[in-house]
């Protein structure tokens, strides 16, 4: 790999982490607010706010699939776990664990035979 991702592989955390709390707190707290409760101002805001963060994790993860030069299945699985509750931090761990596993094999000196 001899493209480094360091900056880029941050704001992806950053972002993994943040979308996959605005989700939790939408569908866990928010949905029940409106549909038991009545009150649907957590969801417009909570919803809003998660539909913005979002966005930069879509574009987040796009830069690294470019950069890491991803199957393009690899990227779409990646930006679906935007959207499904809890997905988002598995798909920032695998994501996070790979990217360091391809820079360990890359910073090791290569064994001539």
């Amino acid at each position: 790999m001899d493209r480094p991702v360091g900056a880029r592989l941050l704001a992806y955390r950053i972002f993994a982490y943040v979308t996959g709390v605005g989700l939790v707190l939408l569908v866990f707290y928010a949905m029940p607010m409106k549909y038991i409760v009545g009150d649907s101002r957590p969801v417009a805001i909570i919803g809003m706010m998660h539909g913005f963060l979002y966005m930069g994790y879509i574009v987040c993860a796009l830069i690294l699939a470019e950069r890491l030069r991803w199957k393009p299945i690899q990227a779409l699985l990646v930006l679906l776990a935007g959207t499904v509750p809890l997905a988002s931090f598995y798909a920032e761990r695998k994501v996070t664990h790979q990217i360091q596993e391809r820079e360990r094999k890359a910073s090791q000196p290569s064994q001539a035979s």
